[in-house]
């Protein structure tokens, strides 16, 4: 089967990667062997098509600093693309994003799935200027109306998006490399912070404000933040603004994949996940699978954590909370068993079992048709 994904992240990429890419990449690792798989990215500079690790790429847009920019030419590139060439494939597939307005339902000459990895809603508006906070939010409301066939990655995020009668619908969630399942059990000594390096959106403020509180209770533990993103360097500069004798014992590592991933998380005490946004992180799983309990806000992308057990929870935007949660995990007799717990939960979803989900689910909408 051709499968051509529309990817407005990718490797390299200039603005960074996140969840959706990092999704993407494994999954299609696994099935690159049985299929042709092309994947149509936003273009960033020095970006150039042609195969990266048995995937073809190809780079649409314009090479500019603007994210808005970006998106924009991305979005009317990668339309004129599919309506010229997408009867060369057998299906497409698309990444849902309100500020990438391809409106591929009306040009796509095969089926198309839409796959919807968040929702923002009301948060647009804290986050953007009033204009385009609304032009987003609408976006976000209307676009999915207009597709068939949906891939979401959990049912919560399925419930806030109106479709079809008779629009067919997956729940395929994210998923964890098993080496970090056979990861030895350990007890570290610092709390790391695992993910992308945006401020708002991950609650990097909130992070470096409980942390300041917590020192004072804890000094000897350590943070340690493992990411990067377009944010890095102003968090840097609020880092500098903090006490000395909290900044010496905060620790940069920059991006981490791999073994050196592998083993940020295997020394830690226990990862916090402070987001005022998300829905079922990759890196929270991660976490989990290395049997690492996590501190998380209690907004709905984080349910599944505490039906599983695996961490606390802290009032979504509350530093005080989040450093009240992360002192009684850090003093916690039970972190261990709250660890193994979230290891527990993480079995069945590998990525291996993820790709055949989502395989299947693209030949029955492909031979559909």
């Amino acid at each position: 089967m051709k499968i051509l994904h529309l990817l407005y992240e990718s490797e390299r990429d200039y603005f960074g990667i996140g969840g959706v890419g990092v999704r993407a990449y494994e999954i299609y690792g696994h099935l690159k062997d049985r299929h042709d798989i092309t994947l149509l990215c936003k273009k960033y500079p020095g970006a150039a098509d042609g195969y990266k690790d048995g995937l073809q790429h190809l780079f649409a847009g314009t090479e500019s600093k603007s994210l808005t920019k970006t998106f924009l030419a991305y979005a009317y590139k990668a339309a004129q693309l599919v309506r010229d060439r997408g009867d060369l494939y057998d299906i497409i597939v698309e990444e849902f994003s309100p500020a990438i307005p391809t409106f591929l339902h009306a040009v796509a000459g095969k089926p198309v799935v839409l796959q919807v990895q968040g929702y923002t809603g009301a948060l647009y508006f804290r986050k953007y200027n009033p204009i385009y906070a609304s032009a987003l939010s609408l976006m976000e409301q209307l676009r999915p109306a207009c597709y068939r066939n949906f891939i979401f990655i959990n049912d919560e995020t399925a419930a806030r998006f109106r479709r079809n009668a008779g629009s067919r619908t997956a729940i395929i969630a994210n998923g964890v490399s098993p080496e970090l399942l056979r990861t030895p059990a350990f007890e570290g000594d610092y709390i790391l912070y695992f993910g992308r390096i945006d401020i708002y959106g991950k609650g990097l403020d909130l992070l470096l404000a409980a942390y300041k509180e917590l020192s004072q209770w804890l000094p000897a533990m350590r943070l340690v933040i493992a990411g990067d993103g377009r944010d890095m360097e102003e968090f840097k500069k609020a880092i500098t603004a903090l006490p000395g004798e909290v900044r010496k014992k905060i620790e940069i590592l920059g991006w981490v994949s791999g073994n050196m991933k592998t083993e940020a998380l295997r020394k830690a005490a226990f990862v916090v996940f402070p987001s005022r946004h998300e829905v079922q992180p990759i890196a929270v799983l991660e976490a989990m699978a290395c049997g690492k309990p996590v501190v998380v806000s209690d907004i709905p992308g984080f349910i599944f954590v505490q039906k599983n057990g695996a961490g606390l929870s802290f009032k979504s935007g509350d530093a005080p909370s989040l450093a009240r949660s992360m002192r009684e995990l850090a003093e916690s007799k039970d972190r261990r068993d709250i660890g193994l717990k979230g290891r527990e939960s993480a079995k069945d979803m590998t990525w291996e079992k993820v790709a055949a989900r989502f395989e299947k689910f693209l030949v029955e909408t492909a031979e559909m048709r």
